[in-house]
């Protein structure tokens, strides 16, 4: 697990020195509320207690009115989680459509299949990276922050005090002078 550790933190190292990254904490200054996305093992909950008890952001129940979102996963997932809670506003289109010819059974007992039936899309945490933390900005998808800090168990101790590191650990970073 440990050249894994090595390999993410001189990759994350090559992009802010490539100017990929932001440097420092000044985008974190414009945040003072956000929406926690849910978490395995509750630690959602913990990290809202711990945000909320050190005063560092303001929670909000409501994605509409928070300025960053907290999430273990960025991707393709986290970005149709994100079209869900704040779907963009698209003009609606007027399309006249043809008179639809009956639907006529096939032969046998099966009965057509409705293909044109969208299901919602399945959301898995199944290989996330489990420990890894992510602030984004809602509007631009960017991300603000992030943090590795997996909990050593699974017990409410434990993610309690685990919730507790990650947030102090952000306070910090949140005082830190931008270079």
């Amino acid at each position: 697990m440990e050249p894994m550790r090595r390999v993410s933190i001189l990759l994350y190292g090559v992009a802010a020195a490539a100017g990929l990254l932001p440097l420092g904490a000044a985008d974190l200054n414009g945040v003072r509320s956000v929406y926690i996305l849910q978490m395995p093992r509750g630690m959602d909950q913990y990290l809202a207690n711990r945000l909320t008890n050190l005063h560092v952001f303001q929670i909000v129940t409501d994605p509409k009115r928070a300025d960053a979102m907290l999430t273990d996963h960025v991707g393709a997932t986290f970005e149709d989680q994100l079209e869900t809670l704040l779907p963009s506003p698209e003009p609606v289109k007027k399309v006249d459509l043809p008179p639809e010819k009956p639907k006529t059974a096939g032969p046998g007992p099966m009965m057509p299949i409705d293909t044109e039936t969208k299901l919602p899309t399945v959301h898995s945490t199944f290989g996330a990276s489990k420990g890894t933390l992510f602030l984004v900005d809602p509007k631009t998808h960017q991300v603000l922050w992030s943090v590795y800090e997996p909990a050593k168990g699974s017990d409410s101790k434990e993610m309690d005090r685990t919730a507790n590191d990650i947030v102090i650990r952000l306070k910090k970073d949140m005082n830190t002078p931008k270079k």
